[in-house]
């Protein structure tokens, strides 16, 4: 049996205003192609399917149109697909009768019965091969909130609660699935968590559960032969069978030199392994310009001189200018986008340095109190840190009479 193991597909996600819905259909129409090369058996898919809880109806519409694409092309295909920390838990979950009926699998949150056990049956699915034999099980356990927990029934330790309940909920799902199954039926488990070690993304991902607890445990998923995760954007390992798929595309200007695959899975009697690492083909490129920020007039140059192979406006690259300023500059903007007139780019976004150190007040100030300091003592400590420099006459000026302005309003 061959799976594929993917994660993170933020459909309906925007960079700095521009849509991604291109990059996305082409990602979809790339994935049903390698479905159909490499004859894979079964579709994982772990977290993040939209990029927000109230997805647009075009995402809506395109994630269903391609489920109902797979259903048709592949009849034989698992599809399982869980909640992520992006997503809607009743959305996900509200069409999971439906799809189960055309197997299908959906899990957007954990339930419990009317004594607040676990729902357990909704968290297992036998992956079947193409003689329509149980190879495998998946312990789909969608991403979990404090909400979801029972922290009571955790028995008491040094282990945090909040840890000591999600390891509930995986030792119960993996432990039914182990009465259950074959010897020669291997165990994935389905998450989307933020484990300790993992390297997460500079911009674009936010830690979850709570407080200091956000880290969880690789031993949660003893028992597992493979643990197929999400969540952390760059593909990585945590362990010889503990994986993060990364996401297919970048979901953030840091994020556009990242290896963005899907992992095909070998499954046998001897267990899990991955067999091949599909590179995602990228739709649209990502440019920082220059590699190094630079004073604005030689970035200036730098764009002008910029040569790029005309394009359809949908497959333009997005752009990052990088530019190292003494001083603000007040039209920065439009000199950028002046500098980038016909160019087949759309800009993202212009970050900006300057020769401050970056100190903190407190670090500028040091041995001396917030109180001993006046208004202007403050506002000339702070643009020194951000510039190095002294404030302009015009901007002290003016500084100056809105501080009256406030005193005398005071008064």
């Amino acid at each position: 049996m061959r799976l594929l193991h993917t994660a993170d597909w933020h459909l309906g996600h925007q960079l700095h205003g521009h849509d991604r819905s291109y990059e996305h259909h082409c990602f979809l129409d790339w994935l049903s192609q390698l479905i159909r090369e490499r004859e894979i058996d079964g579709l994982l898919i772990a977290g993040d399917l939209f990029d927000t809880a109230n997805p647009s109806a075009a995402s809506w519409q395109r994630f269903y149109s391609f489920l109902a694409q797979l259903l048709r092309a592949f009849p034989h295909l698992n599809v399982v697909a869980i909640g992520g920390n992006h997503d809607s838990p009743s959305r996900l979950d509200a069409p999971h009768e439906l799809l189960k009926a055309f197997e299908l699998h959906l899990v957007g949150a954990v339930s419990r019965d009317a004594d607040g056990a676990l729902e357990v049956e909704r968290l297992i699915v036998p992956l079947t091969d193409r003689q329509g034999q149980v190879a495998a099980w998946c312990a789909a356990v969608p991403y979990l909130r404090s909400a979801d927990l029972r922290l009571d029934e955790c028995a008491e330790g040094d282990e945090d609660r909040l840890v000591a309940g999600v390891r509930a909920i995986y030792r119960q799902v993996l432990a039914a699935i182990e009465a259950r199954r074959q010897p020669s039926q291997p165990i994935i488990a389905l998450g989307h968590a933020y484990l300790a070690r993992g390297e997460l993304s500079a911009l674009s991902e936010r830690k979850i559960l709570g407080g200091n607890q956000h880290a969880l445990p690789a031993d949660l998923f003893a028992g597992a032969d493979y643990v197929a995760l999400g969540h952390l954007h760059l593909a990585q390992s945590l362990g010889e069978q503990i994986h993060y798929s990364g996401s297919p595309l970048p979901l953030s200007l840091a994020e556009a030199h990242y290896r963005h695959q899907v992992l095909e899975l070998e499954v046998d009697g001897d267990g899990v392994r991955i067999s091949q690492r599909h590179k995602v083909p990228r739709a649209v490129e990502m440019l920082r310009l220059p590699s190094q920020a630079q004073p604005l007039p030689e970035v200036e140059r730098l764009l002008r001189e910029l040569e790029l192979p005309a394009c359809d406006p949908q497959a333009r690259p997005f752009v990052e200018v990088r530019v190292a300023l003494e001083q603000p500059e007040p039209r920065l903007r439009e000199r950028i986008i002046a500098a980038l007139a016909g160019k087949p780019v759309r800009l993202a976004r212009i970050s900006t340095e300057y020769p401050g150190r970056g100190e903190s007040l407190a670090e500028q100030a040091r041995g001396r109190q917030l109180e001993e300091l006046t208004p202007e003592q403050v506002f000339t400590l702070c643009y020194q840190r951000q510039f190095a420099a002294e404030p302009p006459v015009p901007l002290q000026q003016a500084f100056d009479a809105l501080l009256h302005q406030i005193q005398e309003a005071e008064q």
